[in-house]
């Protein structure tokens, strides 16, 4: 399998707009000064505007860049696509099957 980079993750991104779900399983609270788990599920991805280099147009998806993020491949019995963590937290961006 090739490795996947940040320019995979972009490519998935745009090929996949219109179908693409966001499973976000943990996010940094500033409360606790650290990442706490979050259970939600896949939902649909919303596009946004804000912070486009940190989101890359993805709303819920934070990237922290300078090679501090980690990408895995993720495929489960429903999707298939892209699982990223960092200090930010840890999330799925997936298309179904």
């Amino acid at each position: 399998m090739k490795k996947i980079t940040r320019t995979t993750v972009k490519t998935f991104i745009k090929k996949n707009q219109a179908d693409l779900y966001i499973n976000v399983k943990s996010a940094f609270s500033g409360m606790t000064d650290g990442c706490e788990c979050v259970h939600g599920g896949f939902k649909m991805a919303y596009g946004t505007l804000a912070n486009l280099d940190e989101t890359l147009g993805v709303e819920g998806a934070w990237f922290v860049g300078s090679s501090r993020d980690y990408f895995t491949a993720y495929e489960d019995s429903i999707f298939t696509g892209i699982e990223v963590y960092n200090s930010c937290g840890k999330f799925i961006l997936a298309v179904k099957k």
